[in-house]
């Protein structure tokens, strides 16, 4: 018998110091974010919390173990704007370019902002960062632009990529997202 499959689930508070430990490195070591000192797990959870309002957070856990998350969050205030968001999608060092994680919290993120709504998905990529723009092609988002030198972060400017996906129909009356 193998280990049960992944499974992916809605974040709560209890999730927030597990994905503060999982988002460190990417602030740290990085310049895939442009956040300059980690989140704490209280102000992880409020990330959570906010995210879970209004679009979706969701964690992969493998062996009851929180191995990565996923989650939108609006793209722009402005109210036209209120059918897009903004996704991210963060794994435990361990589980970056085994296959699997990021693509399976990227489904079930874009299902459930479907369900409440939402049309478009956009992600920014910063460069270079083949592994992520790889699974982002892959999950069918197309480039749409690049801010050049849009964030200095160790030691160099760096480019941002912008890519957007559908999520659903564009009708002519959309619905309000819920």
């Amino acid at each position: 018998m193998g280990s049960p499959a992944p499974v992916v689930r809605d974040a709560t508070a209890a999730d927030a110091a597990v994905c503060a430990a999982i988002y460190a490195p990417y602030v740290t070591d990085s310049a895939i974010t442009f956040e300059l000192e980690p989140p704490s797990a209280a102000q992880m959870a409020g990330r959570i919390a906010a995210a879970q309002r209004a679009h979706a957070w969701l964690v992969l856990e493998d062996d009851g173990v929180v191995v990565g998350y996923a989650y939108a969050g609006p793209y722009k205030e402005r109210a036209a704007y209120r059918w897009s968001c903004e996704v991210s999608v963060y794994l435990d060092g361990g589980r970056r370019r085994r296959g699997g994680g990021g693509r399976t919290l990227y489904e079930a993120l874009f299902a459930r902002l479907a369900e409440r709504g939402f049309r478009t998905a956009v992600a920014g990529i910063t460069l270079p960062n083949e592994p992520s723009a790889g699974l982002h092609t892959a999950l069918g988002f197309e480039p749409i632009g690049t801010y050049r030198r849009i964030g200095y972060k160790q030691g160099r400017w760096r480019d941002v990529l912008w890519t957007q996906r559908s999520l659903g129909p564009y009708d002519d009356e959309p619905a309000e997202p819920v």
